[in-house]
C-alpha cells in the first residue's frame, strides 16, 4: 500500500466516525437531506461519484490523480448529474406505482406495498422501478456521461479549460465513444447484471438513504469498470 492509499482509508474512517460520535451529526445529514434533497443529492454524487472513478484510476494506474484527470469538472458533472439522477429517481418511483395501480389494475395496492415494510409486494414494485428507470432513462445518462468524460480530457481537465468549447455531441457519439464497449458492456451486462438488482435494493430503503446509497453505487461500479479494463 502506497502513503496515498492510508490517507484515504483514514479520511473514509474520519468520516464514518464523525457521523457515528459526533453528537447530532446523522440527525443533521437526515434533516439536510429531507428539506433540501436536490442540494444535497449534487453534493453526495460530486463526491462520491468522483471518489469512485478516483479509485478506478487507483486500481487501473497505481494513482489516485494524475495530470488532466479533471477533479473540479468531474466534480460538478457528478454533481449536476446527480441532481438529474435524484429527479429521475422520483419521476420512476410515482411513475411506475400509477402504471402498476392503474395500468395493471392492482388498485392501490402497489402504492400500499410500496409504502409499507419489506414485504415480497414491496421488491416487486422496487423492482419495476428499478427496471423502468435503468431501461429507460440509464442508457440516456451513461451516454452522455462518456460524452462529458471525453470532453474534459480533451480540453485539459481543467474548469476552465471545460467551459472554452460546447459540447460536441454529435461528433463524440460519431467518432468518440466505443460503442462495443458502451452496449457490449456497459448497456448490456451493467444494467441487467448490476444497476437492476443494485437499485432495487436502492428501493427498498428509506427515502433518505436512497440517493446516497445510488451515489455509493458509483464507487462500486468504478471498482467493476476498472476491473473490466
Amino acid at each position: 500500500m502506497k502513503k496515498s492509499d492510508y490517507i484515504t482509508i483514514i479520511a473514509i474512517a474520519a468520516v464514518i466516525c464523525g457521523f457515528a460520535f459526533i453528537p447530532g451529526a446523522w440527525d443533521w445529514f437526515i434533516s439536510a437531506t429531507k428539506h433540501h434533497g436536490l442540494l444535497m443529492s449534487f453534493f453526495k454524487f460530486a463526491i462520491l461519484g468522483t471518489f469512485g472513478e478516483m479509485l478506478s484510476l487507483r486500481i487501473k494506474e497505481g494513482v489516485y490523480m494524475k495530470n488532466g484527470f479533471g477533479l473540479l469538472p468531474k466534480m460538478l458533472v457528478w454533481g449536476v448529474l446527480g441532481v438529474v439522477i435524484a429527479s429521475a429517481m422520483t419521476i420512476f418511483k410515482t411513475g411506475t406505482v400509477a402504471l402498476l395501480d392503474g395500468g395493471f389494475h392492482l388498485n392501490g395496492k402497489a402504492a400500499m406495498w410500496f409504502a409499507g415494510s419489506l414485504s415480497w409486494g414491496k421488491f416487486f414494485v422496487a423492482l419495476c422501478v428499478s427496471v423502468l428507470m435503468n431501461t429507460l432513462f440509464a442508457p440516456v445518462f451513461m451516454t452522455f456521461h462518456k460524452i462529458t468524460d471525453i470532453h474534459i480530457a480533451e480540453t485539459g481537465g481543467s474548469l476552465a479549460g471545460f467551459f472554452s468549447s460546447p459540447l460536441n455531441i454529435q461528433q463524440t457519439m460519431a467518432e468518440k465513444i466505443n460503442w462495443n464497449i458502451q452496449y457490449g458492456f456497459v448497456f448490456k451486462k451493467t444494467i441487467p447484471l448490476f444497476w437492476y438488482p443494485a437499485h432495487t435494493i436502492t428501493f427498498l430503503l428509506p427515502g433518505t438513504l436512497q440517493v446516497l446509497f445510488a451515489a455509493a453505487l458509483g464507487v462500486a461500479l468504478g471498482v467493476i469498470l476498472s476491473i473490466k479494463k
